[in-house]
């Protein structure tokens, strides 16, 4: 018998996926360089950018010499193409670019880019690298709170100076911090500005600033949290609980129906950007609302199937950068490929009106028919996943398939060659084979006999032993050395050709990465309007309007996305801060009226139409919302060493206070109640009275409070800026009934009786609790309750007896004055 042996090849895995890429709006407005109002009278304006990119996330801060002023840029996703940095640089237009010295392909082919840029002389930055030491996170903050800053009084000690520039620094966003580190240490070490002073002048640093992207809306992690955008959870299954984690109940959540991760990957994109781009927003909206329409129902169905194949092709296209391709690869490319035709020809179906389907259509070009005909005609998917390595289809390569011809008839041939061995040995010899092992060529392999025990005893003349194997001997003899001169090792010759093939083939469409590229960018966008438009399909939402005139908002009957799906029964509630009257509404009513869902209602539905969603509301305007800050939840943490109150206040409260604008949604529920009452209900009325100061620029403010003594006190002042709402309840005898509803007034008791007979307390602790809410109402004092008085005396009064009666008069070392005096006269005080 003749047997033919093939080694599989095995291809190590390639690198981790990319990112999604997607396209960002400008970068704000930054103070750049200045000319100066007369020639020689002050040197030009400089910025000096640092940058941290790690792990898809970019962290800015860059030194303007024209303001002496920091400013930092929150940790924000980024692109591998790092489009986002190259946004900042065209914008600020930075002299020099410090970075790590340590840093990935990504950013080193970008700044190799950036520094080759001979179009940009003389403003070509200087690219600069520090240490990667000098950007360490704990050194960073070292640096930054040890820094000598004017805006800080030399008065204050160091927790104070720490909570001061808590309240100004996000801490928590570390590529940041790092950066200004970095920027720091650059700073100090070049003395940018004071080249020429006495060592001991540091570099000027009159402020600290945060600056935004262009359109972007800012809202902070608290906000995302409390209005419970996203919300992660630990995965339920026991093989996932290390490192597995789920979306909750969440916005994000119920929003998700994208079909391909990279459609997840940019919804969660837009959702950590929301936007104030009129433009980019309505071109989502006039997506979302065609596929709405009945008649494109099956339409968007058939799109989303369709988006179910469309897979990770930068993963693949690394691989195939670094020839580690799997046969999955190009099975999962394939249908990529076929699946993106499917979309442009169904997209070249939709009106081209929408700017969506026109892209789709054209820029869906031929290469990709190209890129699919290629794959479809040279690779035999199912040899290759028979054989574990890249096959190629008969038809391709004539001297392939001779090849292959020949080694497919190897066996038959074989079996021959070896029947004519076998007349040539010792007759003791009862068969043998001639096999072929890749790499080694052929063989002639004899079954071991009884009297074959020493090596010695392997020797046959004539023939060249060369191993022994699973009770078999090998042998090459002149034939089977004949036949490797003549056949050769065809396996690895056949793998070395389809190999070959396989590289062209790589380098064919490594030529059209583009047009690959274009496809997940234009096709993750459609996902995520296919899933957008299916829950608002599904929850009945409605297209919001922009108006820019407008600052502030208008809804409409609006809903809570979430607590619409919990809930039996939701009642809508509007809400309007367009003008300028209103612009702070103060809303108090009982405990569990609705007071916070209203409040959260408001922020989602002004967030879901920031980021290009239909809103849950009968009618929905959005106005210029730039920003949107909440206080709901305190956001507890033993690691900040911070009480409750103090982290309402730096965290949260301080945060709105210093940066609201006019055209900031401020939500605030609950406020002061984490200190002394009175001390509480006085912040939060200095608060109020704070915006209220600022007249027409007075941010959009929703206050819900249980503090009714802030308008019984009158402690606000009496104007149209200030609009008193309510929650709507009924009393039906003992029973308080709650409408949800809410209205213009002023709550006349926070009922909390109710909600503790609600909780499970005992009556007679809720009425007790009652008779002293009266009493301090009314001025009165407040006096003991006689029958519990009472009772005490009783129990006082038996003990004192207990203690009489276990007296042993004849026990002469009883001293009677000292146990009347310990004894009965502090308890007779308890009784009397």
């Amino acid at each position: 018998m003749a047997s033919v042996a093939a080694t599989p090849a095995r291809t190590p895995n390639g690198p981790g996926p990319g990112e999604a890429s997607a396209s960002f709006p400008t970068v704000a407005s930054v103070p750049g360089p200045q000319e100066p109002e007369e020639e020689g009278e002050e040197e030009p304006a400089e910025i000096h950018l640092c940058v941290l990119w790690n792990s898809g996330y970019l962290g800015i801060a860059y030194y303007d010499t024209s303001d002496s002023t920091i400013h930092f840029m929150p940790d924000a996703p980024d692109h591998e193409s790092l489009k986002l940095l190259q946004r900042v640089l065209d914008e600020i237009d930075p002299r020099s670019v410090v970075t790590s010295a340590k840093q990935d392909e990504n950013m080193t082919r970008f700044l190799g880019k950036l520094a080759s840029q001979e179009h940009r002389e003389p403003k070509r930055p200087e690219i600069i690298f520090l240490p990667s030491v000098d950007f360490g996170l704990e050194i960073s903050k070292q640096r930054l709170l040890s820094g000598n800053y004017s805006f800080i009084p030399d008065s204050m000690t160091t927790t104070e100076k720490i909570l001061f520039l808590s309240s100004i620094i996000p801490f928590d966003c570390l590529l940041m911090v790092r950066a200004l580190g970095g920027l720091l240490k650059f700073l100090g070490r070049r003395r940018i500005g004071v080249e020429l002073e006495e060592y001991n002048v540091s570099v000027p640093i009159l402020g600290f600033k945060k600056f935004v992207l262009t359109n972007l809306v800012s809202i902070d992690q608290d906000t995302y949290s409390v209005l419970q955008i996203f919300k992660s959870e630990s995965h339920p299954s026991v093989y996932k609980v290390a490192s597995g984690l789920k979306e909750g109940l969440s916005l994000f959540g119920i929003l998700n129906r994208c079909r391909c991760k990279w459609g997840e990957k940019l919804l969660r994109l837009w959702f950590t950007r929301p936007t104030q781009d009129l433009g980019e927003l309505n071109s989502r909206l006039d997506v979302i609302q065609f596929f709405l329409l009945p008649q494109n129902l099956d339409m968007a169905q058939m799109l989303h199937r369709l988006l179910g194949h469309i897979k990770n092709v930068p993963l693949i296209l690394k691989r195939m950068k670094l020839s580690h391709t799997k046969v999955s690869d190009w099975q999962v490319l394939y249908k990529t490929v076929y699946s993106a035709l499917g979309l442009r020809d169904a997209c070249r179906s939709l009106p081209q009106s929408i700017q969506l389907f026109q892209d789709i259509a054209q820029e869906f070009s031929d290469d990709l028919h190209h890129i699919a005909s290629l794959i479809g005609k040279v690779v035999d998917f199912e040899g290759s996943l028979a054989e574990n390595r890249f096959t190629v289809l008969p038809n391709i390569d004539p001297e392939i398939d001779e090849k292959k011809r020949r080694l497919m008839g190897l066996p038959s041939f074989l079996t021959e060659v070896a029947r004519k061995e076998l007349e040539n040995l010792d007759s003791r010899i009862p068969s043998c084979s001639v096999i072929y092992i890749p790499l080694i060529g052929f063989l002639l392999s004899i079954p071991r006999l009884p009297s074959m025990v020493e090596t010695s005893d392997f020797e046959i003349e004539g023939l060249d032993f060369m191993f022994l194997s699973e009770e078999k001997l090998h042998y090459r003899s002149a034939r089977t050395k004949e036949l490797d001169a003549l056949l050769g090792d065809l396996h690895c010759d056949i793998r070395d050709q389809e190999t070959l093939l396989m590289h062209q083939l790589q380098c064919q469409v490594l030529a059209r990465a583009a047009v690959l590229t274009r496809v997940l960018d234009l096709a993750s966008r459609l996902d995520v309007l296919l899933a957008l438009a299916s829950a608002a399909r599904d929850y009945g939402y409605s297209r919001p309007r922009y108006s820019p005139q407008l600052l502030g908002v208008r809804i409409q009957n609006g809903r809570h996305p979430l607590m619409e799906l919990c809930a039996r029964t939701f009642v809508p509630n509007s809400a309007e801060c367009g003008r300028d009257i209103g612009r702070v509404k103060v809303i108090t009513g009982p405990n569990s009226s609705g007071k916070s869902i209203y409040l959260k209602q408001v922020g989602l539905i002004t967030f879901m139409a920031l980021v290009g969603s239909f809103v849950p509301a009968e009618e929905a305007e959005i106005g210029a919302v730039d920003a949107i800050f909440t206080r709901i939840h305190s956001c507890e943490s033993i690691s900040l060493g911070l009480s409750t109150f103090m982290i309402d206040l730096n965290q949260q409260v301080a945060k709105a206070v210093n940066n609201a604008t006019e055209r900031s949604l401020v939500l605030v529920d609950e406020f002061g109640k984490g200190t002394n009452t009175v001390d509480g209900l006085a912040l939060l009325a200095a608060v109020i009275r704070h915006w209220l100061a600022l007249g027409p620029t007075c941010p959009h403010v929703f206050v819900a409070t249980n503090f009714l003594s802030l308008v019984h006190l009158q402690l606000l002042p009496q104007g149209p800026l200030v609009q008193y709402l309510t929650m709507e309840t009924c009393e039906d005898g003992d029973d308080l009934v709650f409408f949800y509803q809410v209205c213009e007034g002023v709550a006349r008791a926070s009922h909390a009786s109710h909600t503790a007979t609600q909780a499970g307390l005992p009556e007679k602790l809720i009425a007790r609790g009652k008779q002293v809410s009266d009493l301090i109402r009314s001025g009165k004092p407040i006096k003991p309750v006689q029958e519990l008085l009472k009772e005490k005396q009783m129990e006082n009064c038996q003990t004192l007896v207990d203690k009489f009666l276990k007296l042993d008069l004849e026990d002469p070392s009883l001293d009677l004055d000292i146990f009347m005096s310990q004894e009965v006269l502090p308890a007779a005080t308890t009784i009397l």
